[in-house]
């Protein structure tokens, strides 16, 4: 009986065998969908569909983008989370469904850690520390003395609880000894009217909504949170080189698929991606959006999610923040 039941257990297992690897010879057979877990129009949105656009005709299958939004990411994920590991359903990832979330949410529809296979690490994106042109301090050693001589005093405007802004701030103050009072808006426009006009001391946003004001001298920018400048504010310093060695707060964008997606395929994916990144046009339509390629592989994009893991999850839990 025992004999009768091994048998038809690795009878199983070829089975199963033989048909992931059919199908990683004939991976992409038919359209595959892109899943952006935010809205169209969206910071995550423009550079997916710009990738899916490069790498579809290289794959030889379109690539449809689907946007599901809802739960700060949660729900779009969680539909990628829960599709057949083929191939056909992928996820646009960022940093809140793969890393933060699941420290602010009480619960969580899927495992992040368990749930995806990492594919490919795209990009990252700074983001700029800027200040009213009334705020006294001009650089960061300047903001962090003041804070410390007026604790509590400066204001932080930030698209919401939670948001890379208000996470990216709360890791400043842990490793300068401040503190400051944190100002929440729903979305980022109003943030910037009061900051222009001093209602508000700081914000931390994406580089393209400020390089107008920092350039007409509307806001003051303080320092970008990349270890490597932005090119679209080059005379804006990095925190790494104005007395906080390695320090990175960033947003960054990842492609990932279903656990269990077959080895075969990620790598097919990898390659087209790396590809796309290294391109002239790739870098062009990167650096359009103040994104810095990054590229590699499905390994080290698992390590990267772990170290931003090990980062955040002692800040969030320290400020108490959640959803």
């Amino acid at each position: 009986m025992t004999r009768a039941i091994l048998k038809g257990l690795f009878a199983l297992l070829a089975l199963v065998w033989t048909s992931y690897s059919s199908l990683a010879q004939t991976w992409p057979s038919r359209p595959i969908t892109l899943i952006v877990p935010f809205a169209a129009g969206g910071a995550l949105d423009l550079p997916a569909r710009r990738l899916a656009a490069e790498i579809g005709p290289k794959l030889g299958q379109q690539i449809v983008i689907e946007n599901r939004t809802g739960a700060n990411g949660n729900i779009g994920a969680a539909a990628v989370a829960k599709a057949d590991p083929d191939g056909y359903t992928l996820l646009f990832g960022s940093p809140g469904v793969l890393v933060t979330n699941r420290f602010m949410y009480k619960s969580m529809p899927f495992d992040a850690d368990r749930a995806f296979t990492p594919v490919a690490l795209l990009a990252k994106s700074p983001l700029l520390i800027a200040s009213s042109p009334k705020f006294p301090a001009t650089n960061l050693k300047g903001l962090i003395d003041h804070a410390k001589a007026n604790p509590g005093k400066i204001t932080v405007g930030t698209p919401g609880v939670g948001a890379q802004a208000h996470l990216i701030m709360e890791l400043l103050q842990r490793q300068t000894g401040t503190q400051m009072t944190y100002v929440p808006y729903r979305g980022g426009s109003n943030v910037i009217g009061d900051l222009v006009s001093g209602y508000i001391d700081l914000t931390a946003v994406y580089v393209p909504a400020l390089i107008g004001a920092v350039k007409d001298g509307t806001v003051r920018g303080l320092v970008v949170t990349t270890l490597e400048r932005s090119k679209q504010l080059p005379e804006v310093p990095t925190i790494h080189e104005s007395g906080l060695p390695g320090f990175e707060a960033v947003a960054w964008y990842c492609v990932a698929a279903p656990a269990g997606t077959p080895r075969d395929v990620v790598m097919k994916l990898n390659a087209a991606i790396n590809d796309y990144l290294k391109s002239p046009l790739g870098q062009q339509q990167f650096e359009a959006l103040d994104m810095q390629p990054v590229g590699g592989t499905p390994e080290e994009l698992r390590d990267y999610i772990a170290a931003e893991v090990a980062k955040w999850g002692p800040i969030i839990k320290a400020a108490g923040i959640t959803m």
